[in-house]
């Protein structure tokens, strides 16, 4: 390795680890509609990295008449049977970059504004010891774009947040990254991402390394770090 190694990678994981976007929209949706309402795209894609307890009173405010912790276990419910039923969408090259910073010693953590039961339903399924510990939504105060959970997960690792690169794909998620004052890699997907100066944006996990993750990792601006 040529490059320095970051202390720590932390993960987002929907969008980002694993593809289940497509499973909550379809779950949003039918939920909506069980309700005589309608839910477009354009709803969907602003729910895209949000906290779910934020996600359910936007559901709501759009004709959902349940409480909010009714909806949360409603919607992970039907996309943790989706996976169950039909496996683990991983994002390309996803499972292979984990792998092999998990080969070249390098810490990581998952990030999630899901629930703690989903996301240890996925990381159940991804096949090796893969994170040491899982930040999730129904544990932080502030989710994200909050830079919360991703302290927190460097808390609990005991590692300094910028020795740190978060990877992530939404707005929401990049934001809480970039606060928290780790290294971001944007990745997009559901959603576009404006090039900036505060983040590393890559089209694609697929043939990235924990090589690719030092250079990123050294790439920092000079002016980055906490704000």
């Amino acid at each position: 390795m040529t490059t320095l190694l970051p202390d720590a990678v932390l993960w987002d994981m929907d969008g980002t680890l694993v593809d289940t976007e497509p499973y909550w929209i379809s779950a949003e949706t039918d939920l909506v509609e069980s309700f005589g309402k309608t839910w477009t795209y354009e709803d969907a894609m602003s729910l895209v990295g949000a906290g779910l307890w934020d996600s359910a009173e936007t559901l709501r405010s759009h004709g959902v008449d349940m409480l909010a912790d009714d909806i949360v276990s409603h919607l992970t419910g039907v996309v943790m049977a989706r996976i169950t039923a039909e496996g683990v969408p991983f994002r390309p090259g996803a499972r292979e970059l984990l792998t092999d910073l998990r080969r070249a010693g390098v810490r990581t953590a998952l990030v999630t504004m899901s629930v703690r039961a989903m996301a240890e339903h996925v990381v159940e399924r991804i096949g090796f010891d893969s994170f040491e510990t899982l930040v999730t939504g129904d544990e932080v105060t502030r989710p994200k774009p909050h830079p919360d959970p991703y302290l927190e997960a460097a808390s609990r690792l005991g590692v300094d947040i910028e020795r740190c690169v978060a990877i992530e794909d939404s707005r929401t998620g990049l934001a809480s990254a970039v606060a928290s004052g780790a290294v971001a890699i944007a990745v997009p997907h559901a959603v576009s991402i404006p090039e900036s100066i505060e983040h590393v944006t890559w089209s694609t996990l697929a043939g990235r390394t924990a090589e690719s993750i030092a250079e990123a990792f050294g790439s920092r601006p000079a002016s980055a770090g906490r704000r």
